[in-house]
């Protein structure tokens, strides 16, 4: 990516001009829906009078990073969960989780392999932090807006990650149900210095680097090779073909994060209008949601230091997801909202539950989901298996799309959850932020960690 080019890389989108093309390109046609021959209206319709199954007119998807279930809610009354873990055949207590980690935990695909242990599930504790802090949990008064919603919402207990591995193949199935058998981050990825003095670093098609690959899986378990740029279909793309607008919030490039946006993955989005369209910089996702900005669907990942990746803080990640979710109940948007919360992987920590083997990417060890919404059944408890792409197929179902691959046919579309006969309930706001322990872009080298830690000076 030669500087030229990277210095026009960056946001903004025009918006103006996206309705003007947008408008055009729909003149005259409409999509005839494959479930109940439903008319969908053209994209410059409002997004209210967009036709949809239930009286959801807006989905946001929030993806976090690398907590496992037992680790945000393992102590959570109802859930099928856990204050004791299995370490090498040995039973051991999961102990408190500090906000900050000393270092990171390892969660590669080798990683999760080894924390799976052919099925014994006791292999958390590697690396030079996995012994002991892959065994430790939070309580509801750390994350206290987390345990709010799954009181007042809905939580979901038998929610496993995609993909067996990290970030990189579960942020492809956040967007399209599928990796393209992606199952590890990409190889020799590479920084690259930014006109503004910003670092730049991608995995996608704009990616740095001297033969970037990623391992990937066939059906058959074959693996190969495959460079960090796809041409799978998504999600995001079927919406702009049935004409509904659409949305993704990441960290801007050259800030740290900006990797976690998928669609920067896929060809055919990221090198058309349709990257430059539809994605947006997540420093304006709460002024966005406050103002009632969103589209039909919105995608949402945070900047680094606010994702809940160890060793960042939990705390001022509690604080800005509960700035963000906070914003939408408030706005006028709220009577007609899905909110779908997760994080992307484990991450290393402990989970009891051994996940379920679908296909040979995965599925991937269980983390929390929350389905936030005015018409959630309160203090539901989901025990239906679920991953990535369930989430996928409630906006399939909701605006009558076609399934685009197997997994999001194959799951449910959290029709259990939901009441649609009754009045949309007023959010539950609780105003509630954790304290914080210094600044949330810079590695505390002095937080308190027990007696004898040594923290990881490279950890940012």
């Amino acid at each position: 990516m030669d500087d030229e080019r990277r210095a026009h890389h960056p946001l903004p989108v025009s918006r103006r001009r996206f309705l003007e093309r947008s408008a055009m390109a729909v003149a005259g046609g409409a999509l005839f829906a494959c479930t109940g021959g439903k008319i969908v209206p053209h994209v410059s319709d409002t997004t209210a009078a967009i036709e949809t199954r239930w009286p959801i007119k807006r989905v946001v998807y929030v993806m976090l990073e690398n907590r496992s279930f037992d680790n945000l809610f393992g102590r959570f009354p109802g859930v099928e969960g856990t204050t004791t873990g299995v370490s090498d055949g040995a039973e051991v207590p999961l102990t408190r989780c500090p906000d900050w980690l000393p270092g990171d935990l390892p969660h590669d695909r080798a990683a999760a392999l080894n924390c799976w242990n052919g099925g014994k599930q006791d292999g958390f504790g590697t690396g030079a932090y996995g012994d002991p802090w892959a065994y430790t949990q939070f309580d509801g008064n750390e994350v206290p807006n987390y345990w709010h919603w799954a009181h007042e919402y809905a939580i979901s207990d038998h929610f496993f990650s995609s993909a067996n591995g990290p970030s990189y193949p579960n942020h492809f199935f956040f967007i399209a149900g599928t990796s393209g058998g992606a199952i590890d981050n990409p190889e020799n990825i590479r920084t690259s210095p930014m006109q503004d003095g910003r670092t730049f670093k991608s995995w996608g098609c704009d990616a740095v680097g001297d033969d970037v690959f990623v391992f990937t899986l066939d059906k058959h378990g074959q693996l190969a090779k495959h460079s960090s740029c796809f041409d799978f279909l998504t999600v995001g793309e079927q919406l702009t073909h049935g004409g509904v607008d659409w949305a993704f919030y990441s960290a801007a490039p050259g800030t740290p994060g900006y990797f976690w946006n998928a669609y920067n993955g896929v060809s055919q989005v990221f090198h058309t209008d349709l990257w430059h369209e539809h994605t947006r910089d997540v420093a304006t996702v709460i002024d966005d949601a406050r103002a009632g900005k969103f589209p039909a669907v919105t995608w949402i990942t945070p900047r680094f230091e606010l994702s809940d990746h160890p060793p960042t803080s939990s705390a001022f990640t509690h604080n800005w997801t509960s700035d963000l979710i906070e914003a939408i109940m408030k706005s006028d948007a709220w009577d007609q909202t899905a909110i779908f919360l997760t994080w992307d992987e484990w991450g290393g920590f402990y989970d009891h539950i051994r996940p379920p083997v679908v296909d040979p990417v995965g599925l991937g060890f269980r983390v929390p989901l929350l389905t936030i919404s005015p018409y959630t059944v309160r203090g539901a408890i989901d025990d239906l298996t679920g991953e990535f792409s369930t989430p996928l197929r409630f906006i399939a179902d909701n605006w009558g799309l076609p399934y685009l691959t197997s997994r999001i046919a194959n799951t449910h579309n959290f029709g259990h959850i939901f009441d649609f006969t009754k009045r949309p309930r007023p959010p539950s706001v609780t105003g509630v932020r954790v304290k914080t322990f210094g600044r949330f872009d810079h590695f505390p080298e002095n937080y308190p960690w027990p007696k004898g830690t040594v923290p990881d000076p490279g950890a940012f």
